[in-house]
């Protein structure tokens, strides 16, 4: 059984950080490329950050980019998005998801292009 688990959300004050975890299991984790996306309340699910299968190529949407990285483990099966700086703004629920094609990544880093999705992390940011 295919299972993409995100965790590490919570409640945190402007400017702080948080990471979030996705584990993975029931497919080839190295295979795949690793992408988080948010959606935050009364609006579309939107594309936050991408990792190539071998995690050499990363992409960060304009918005987060300079607060967020990502990253995975692939011995670990798991996938990583350390937020910091984080605003108001950035409060969602927040997805991982798994594309079969582990590169290139940004020029598929639409919703469409990923098969696997998990359950979502709520983030919080309160001003």
């Amino acid at each position: 059984e295919v299972q993409l688990q995100a965790s590490g959300g919570g409640s945190v004050q402007s400017g702080g950080s948080l990471r979030l975890s996705c584990a993975a299991s029931g497919f080839a984790f190295g295979d795949y490329a690793i992408g988080w996306f948010r959606q935050a309340p009364g609006k579309e699910r939107e594309g936050v950050s991408c990792i190539s299968n071998r995690g050499d190529n990363t992409f960060h949407e304009p918005e987060v980019r300079h607060r967020f990285t990502i990253s995975r483990d692939n011995a670990k099966n798991t996938a990583y998005l350390q937020m910091n700086s984080l605003k108001p703004e950035d409060t969602a629920v927040y997805y991982c998801a798994a594309d079969p094609v582990g590169s290139p990544i940004v020029a598929r880093r639409g919703l469409a292009e990923y098969d696997f999705w998990g359950q979502g992390t709520l983030v919080t940011v309160s001003s």
